[in-house]
């Protein structure tokens, strides 16, 4: 089921949630809360997945207290959910079985820069706008941009992606080593700050994408880049949905370095139009954007330029100012939030697959025709650069009937990318939304993979349950 609204059963002893919470009072004061609103804002907020509150909301300042809290919680085997900034949209900080919600809100310093190794230490609720304005003066950035100014840590637990992947890779690209807490409640550091090694098994990988399933983020060492001379942003009208996901593959093919390419199809183009007050035409639209030398970006812009008039696209409106290309960047963030502009009575729902690039074009338009077939208010806007695309659905939840069509197109998005040789999701993860196409996508024997590691790391399956895999 896709909603879920009742609490899966406690399993652990309520006296042990009483102790628990005493002793964390005792030791934060009024840095551990309890209230109703500050629970439930806490757990799933954002999508249709049920509203499932921790017992208790936590603010640590260090890593030793993350310790000592993750120490009394197992002790008592009492779940720890930890919380960045709640813009995950597959239930990741819901609390099934109640539990402490460890916000990083105060742990949100940035600890060191090393420009001349381009990377960076930071704690996890820095966020990403944050980062980027505290490097500005150094002339680099951190390239991952998943929209929402989520916290780090968050992006790290989720494997997040976004607009400059197609470029600059995702998260597992661009985390070099991370600080751990595990659920004995000891820390483990997963690397150091070289930029490659082959010492043993790949701990950074691991946790990265863990959703919070296998220990706590308390530190990250990230990999930073050096702010391009030039930017050239820009977007190009295509007559068709096919002949803009064509025009990408060709691109990504023809080797053009382009640092971000999005495809917004016609109705996420009015939504934009309505609620970002742009003019632009209300055709299938890409986004693109170059990064490099003046001359780098020209030639790239060019060539970029002949392969979609291969495929009937253009005119190219170009945004040379930088206050215009923000303003274009911030209406294709901003397209979730357009959704309303389209259907201000229904409820937004995103949804996310991914597929290997020479099938994007073909998996596009099976999904817009399953969206006009049954009745469906769902743009679709993506990275396609690298197969990634979303769905928008706006549904209205009092409408049973509209209800269980969204459910069912819901199941058959991910049923189409898996026939694909595709996934479930390209970077808005597991939680609890996806995890019943798990055995489809790795099969039983992959997902038995997945429990032993969760076992070993988590034997009293406190840290994040019911997320991704149920032991």
């Amino acid at each position: 089921m896709v909603m879920t609204e009742a609490r899966e059963g406690l399993k652990h002893d309520r006296k042990g949630v009483e102790a628990v919470i005493a002793a964390l009072a005792a030791m934060l004061g009024n840095r551990l809360v309890t209230s109703k609103a500050v629970r439930e804002q806490h757990a799933n907020t954002i999508t249709w997945l049920g509203n499932q509150p921790p017992d208790a909301v936590v603010f640590p300042h260090t890593t030793a207290e993350v310790q000592e809290i993750v120490r009394l919680c197992a002790a008592e085997r009492v779940p720890v959910i930890a919380f960045g900034t709640g813009t995950s949209l597959e239930g990741h900080v819901n609390a099934p079985r109640g539990g402490v919600s460890i916000d990083f809100r105060d742990m949100n310093h940035v600890l060191a820069i090393h420009a001349e190794d381009l990377d960076c230490v930071v704690e996890p609720g820095v966020t990403r706008k944050q980062l980027n304005e505290h490097l500005r003066d150094r002339g680099l950035f951190f390239p991952i941009d998943p929209g929402a100014d989520a916290s780090l840590g968050g992006m790290a637990a989720t494997r997040a992606s976004g607009t400059n992947a197609v470029r600059y890779g995702t998260m597992k690209d661009n985390v070099l080593a991370l600080k751990v807490v595990l659920a004995n409640g000891k820390v483990v550091s997963t690397a150091r700050r070289a930029k490659k090694s082959s010492a043993g098994y790949d701990l950074t990988r691991l946790i990265v994408g863990s959703e919070g399933t296998l220990g706590v983020i308390t530190e990250l060492t990230l990999r930073l880049s050096g702010i391009p001379e030039a930017v050239l942003s820009g977007v190009c009208p295509f007559p068709t949905v096919e002949a803009a996901c064509n025009a990408t593959i060709t691109t990504i093919q023809s080797g053009i370095p382009i640092a971000r390419i999005e495809l917004l199809d016609a109705l996420m183009v009015r939504g934009c139009n309505l609620y970002s007050k742009l003019s632009l035409p209300e055709v299938p639209m890409l986004f693109v954007e170059f990064h490099g030398s003046d001359a780098g970006v020209a030639e790239q812009s060019q060539r970029f330029g002949e392969i979609a008039k291969e495929f009937g696209g253009g005119p190219f409106d170009w945004a040379t100012k930088a206050e215009d290309r923000t303003r274009l960047w911030q209406a294709r963030h901003d397209a979730a939030w357009a959704l309303r502009s389209l259907r201000n009575t229904g409820f937004g729902i995103a949804t996310d697959v991914c597929v290997p690039i020479s099938r994007l074009a073909e998996c596009v338009t099976e999904t817009q025709r399953d969206i006009a077939e049954n009745r469906l208010v769902a743009p679709i806007v993506g990275h396609v650069g690298d197969g990634n695309f979303h769905v928008a659905l706006s549904v209205d939840l009092t409408d049973a009937d509209e209800k269980a069509r969204v459910e069912k197109f819901l199941e058959r998005l991910v049923e189409r990318a898996l026939a694909m040789d595709g996934t479930c999701t390209g970077e808005h993860g597991i939680g609890q939304g996806k995890m019943q196409y798990l055995k489809a996508e790795h099969g039983e024997a992959a997902l038995d993979a997945m429990r032993a590691i969760k076992r070993a790391l988590d034997p009293l399956d406190i840290m994040n349950p019911g997320k991704i895999v149920n032991l």
